[in-house]
């Protein structure tokens, strides 16, 4: 639909106008999003100027772009562009993808003050969608990707210019907030933060304090407990502020920092909920590696978890990855064509396609009941008992329950020799361990809000909403759940498995 579009008139495209002969720098191609946008501009935008790709260089790969080659340009999310012209994709990718070596977290990116210059004088714009996404990250880390390292985003966007920042967040800087969450400044839920008469938050003595906790964390412990207590401080400062976890503070926190240094000048918030899998580009059911719902989906699967803490009644915002990714760049056009202010769109299906808990989880159990046979890398076979969401109180009780006694037979079973630990204790622990970092996200009690980011597709006009469509009322959560996004899962999230045949695993062990 997106090509036909394009052939009727690539002139009607407010999107191809902006983006044509532009130069942008994106952080965090190396992740799954940044992926999605990198191949959606290299697809639908053909006369973009130029990508310029800040990748960190590994002991593999020191170099980013040969990392880019090794690591990046051979993923499956361009086999689409591989197998409608190769050859065009390979004359893109050697004529206008930069690669530059450097680290997010560095001064100026790691690079010389004259690298650093040269780098700004070639952009027109900046898409950062470089983040920890580990929701129990030590609070150093956290602090210094997500929130710190933005300082060197506003420090290039000052010096090429005063060019727009596209910033990636999340909805869930929302924290522990009820009811709608607007696409707005978020006020914290806990300890009260001073705010500034702009509407942002002075985060200034609130960072100050947290290097002091970490560095006092560091003057007393090492090693392995260091990087536990590192995570216990985040996980407490998060919780004492408003929010469940280490991610979305920090989030919150690059939020208030960016809105601060780039007072006055081009700022586009872009805030996401659970992204999942494509629903239609680059294919359907496109993802790389194992996203929040797909953690608790394997473990179902795997007949590790079947009680989980949720409210089945309450809406799960799920997006799919394209969706986002069409946000980025209608976002990234706006912000060049008008320049100068400070905006924020929630990317999400709360509000204008609202699935619950309950629906999602029925959906799920049901395919898996029908067809687990399709989903051969997923399901090992047939799930034997349902999944069940049950509030907090009664999950933490079964589980305190079930575990006392199971512990106390592992260790009985130990005293006489048996070094394995017992499968359900396993499982009951892996279902806790699970409950500790998802178990917010399953109990919501919020619907985000997207008015402002459907404004945005609507002034766009029709041919940017054929090509970067953004509304999650296009999906059928049924065929996108139990076929689309199952699927994905199935196809490129997870490693084929290696079966055995009797006959070979008896010839090992007579070996």
């Amino acid at each position: 639909m997106a090509e036909q579009q394009l052939e009727m008139g690539e002139s009607e495209s407010r999107v191809l106008k902006q983006l044509r002969g532009k130069h942008v720098l994106i952080t965090g191609t190396t992740g799954f999003l940044g992926k999605v946008v990198l191949e959606k501009l290299i697809r639908a935008v053909p006369d973009i100027g130029g990508i310029h790709l800040l990748i960190r260089g590994n002991k593999r790969h020191p170099d980013a772009r040969e990392r880019f080659i090794n690591e990046i340009a051979c993923s499956s999310v361009f086999e689409r562009l591989r197998q409608e012209d190769s050859e065009a994709f390979d004359d893109f990718l050697e004529s206008r993808i930069y690669c530059v070596t450097g680290e997010v977290t560095k001064e100026r990116f790691g690079l010389s003050p004259d690298q650093f210059s040269a780098l700004a004088g070639k952009l027109d714009a900046l898409i950062n969608s470089a983040a920890s996404v580990n929701f129990r990250e030590e609070l150093d880390k956290a602090l210094a990707i997500n929130t710190l390292c933005l300082n060197n985003v506003t420090e290039l966007a000052n010096l090429a210019g005063e060019i727009p920042v596209i910033q990636v967040s999340t909805c869930y800087v929302n924290g522990k907030n009820s009811g709608k969450a607007h696409e707005a400044v978020v006020q914290p839920a806990g300890a009260s933060i001073p705010r500034h008469e702009l509407g942002h938050y002075d985060i200034d003595e609130l960072v100050n304090l947290l290097q002091d906790k970490i560095a006092d964390v560091r003057s007393r412990y090492s090693g392995k407990v260091l990087e536990k207590k590192l995570v216990d401080l985040g996980i407490r400062e998060a919780n004492h502020y408003g929010w469940s976890d280490t991610y979305t503070f920090t989030k919150w926190l690059g939020e208030q920092l960016l809105m601060q240094s780039l007072a006055g000048k081009s700022l586009t918030i872009l805030r996401p909920s659970i992204i999942e899998s494509a629903v239609e580009e680059p294919a359907p059911g496109w993802i790389e590696g194992v996203k929040v719902a797909d953690a608790i989906i394997l473990a179902y699967a795997r007949e590790k978890v079947t009680l989980f803490p949720g409210k089945r009644s309450g809406i799960i915002d799920v997006i799919p990855a394209d969706l986002v990714g069409n946000s980025i760049i209608l976002s990234l056009a706006e912000a060049l064509e008008k320049s100068g202010k400070h905006r924020i769109y929630q990317c999400c299906s709360g509000s204008r396609n609202p699935i619950t808990l309950g629906e999602f989880i029925d959906h799920l159990m049901d395919e898996a009941k029908h067809n687990y046979a399709e989903y051969d890398q997923l399901f090992y076979r047939q799930p034997r008992k349902p999944f069940m969401a049950v509030n907090r109180s009664l999950f933490d009780a079964v589980i305190s329950g079930a575990r006392l006694p199971l512990s106390m037979a592992d260790r009985m079973l130990k005293v006489i020799g048996h070094t394995r630990e017992l499968k359900l204790l396993k499982n009951i622990d892996t279902t806790r361990s699970l409950a500790t970092i998802f178990g917010f996200y399953t109990a919501p009690d919020y619907v985000f809000q997207n008015d402002e980011l459907m404004n945005l597709s609507r002034r766009m006009g029709a041919a940017d909403q054929a090509l970067f469509p953004v509304d999650a009322a296009c999906i059928d959560w049924g065929r996108y759940l139990r076929k689309t996004h199952l699927a994905g899962l199935n196809k490129y999230a997870l490693k084929e498995r290696k079966l055995y045949s009797l006959k070979s695993r008896r010839t090992r062990q007579a070996a």
